[in-house]
């Protein structure tokens, strides 16, 4: 048998297949598949966190009108999607119109949201607001601004939602948001309270809901990285040096990154109260414990009797 001539065995597919494994454009292709995959799953699972909260907290109901506050954020770019996503096959029929408050901050980039809006075809309005003179005029110098700019703001979305007939108020808060204020409230506020993943305003014209509570904030910035949102700073706190929620922020990141799955515990303690184990007189009648004991010492002798 003659020998193959050594320039055939360059048309040989082993080797053609080995070359092609290890050339640069393979590795673009195995790459870009990996991180098909990747965003596939991250998006399955933010599906699957906000459907489960939708259904655990009977966030969304037949016929409702939900007004998603879009702020030009990462978190309400990620909820207004899913909730877009999740809409397409959801077992009950419903309506999304994203809403934006432009508070006149110098430098606001008016064009954004509209563009992304008209781009993806969903129904919107721009609320104009002028909140941002208001926060600067009365807050004092070196003070934050989240507060005041936070009622204002709330106010200005909840009389807009009656206006547009919408049942539901969707905001983008996620869990550490709501860990967040847990410990805001603690350390700063004397009381034991957090977001609810679905509110009725005080005034009881509104119910409010958070979506995303279920969903964790690393995953919606990934989501969102993936996805290139528009995203539009706030330049009117985000800038604020030593804001005590940045504070606590950090000082859960850290804890997480020391004990990996802390958050999750702590989330799940949110969600798993006990009264009793407290010291609150509304939520649990302390002074009533004897009654309980008395009752339940005479149950007991009665079943003895019986016997």
């Amino acid at each position: 048998m003659s020998a193959q001539p050594a320039s055939a065995s360059l048309f040989d597919p082993r080797v053609l297949d080995r070359r092609d494994a290890a050339s640069p454009a393979a590795d673009d292709e195995r790459a870009q598949a990996k991180a098909k995959r990747e965003f596939n799953k991250l998006q399955k699972r933010l599906r699957r966190q906000t459907g489960n909260a939708i259904i655990d907290y009977g966030m969304i109901q037949e016929g409702d009108k939900v007004m998603v506050c879009l702020s030009g954020g990462k978190d309400s770019y990620t909820m207004l999607e899913i909730l877009r996503s999740l809409q397409r096959n959801a077992p009950v029929n419903f309506s999304l119109v994203a809403v934006n408050l432009d508070q006149k901050q110098p430098g606001f980039p008016e064009h954004v949201l509209p563009d992304y809006l008209d781009g993806i075809g969903v129904d919107y309005h721009i609320l104009e607001r002028d909140t941002y003179s208001v926060v600067k005029e009365k807050t004092p110098e070196g003070k934050t601004t989240c507060a005041l700019c936070s009622r204002l703001r709330r106010g200005s979305l909840y009389g807009f939602a009656e206006e547009i007939g919408a049942t539901k108020i969707a905001l983008g808060h996620h869990r550490e948001d709501i860990l967040e204020t847990l410990f805001l409230n603690m350390f700063f506020g004397g009381s034991l309270k957090a977001m609810p993943p679905k509110l009725l305003s005080d005034d009881g014209k509104n119910i409010v809901i958070r979506p995303l509570a279920y969903c964790r904030e690393a995953d919606i910035q990934a989501y969102s990285d993936a996805m290139a949102f528009p995203i539009i700073p706030c330049n009117l706190c985000g800038s604020q040096p030593n804001l005590q929620r940045q504070v606590v922020k950090e000082m859960l990141a850290e804890w997480e990154a020391k004990h990996p799955g802390r958050l999750e515990s702590m989330f799940k303690a949110v969600t798993n109260v006990a009264p009793s184990q407290l010291a609150d007189r509304e939520l649990f009648d302390f002074e009533g414990l004897e009654a309980v004991q008395a009752h339940r010492q005479a149950r007991r002798i009665d079943i003895v009797d019986a016997d």
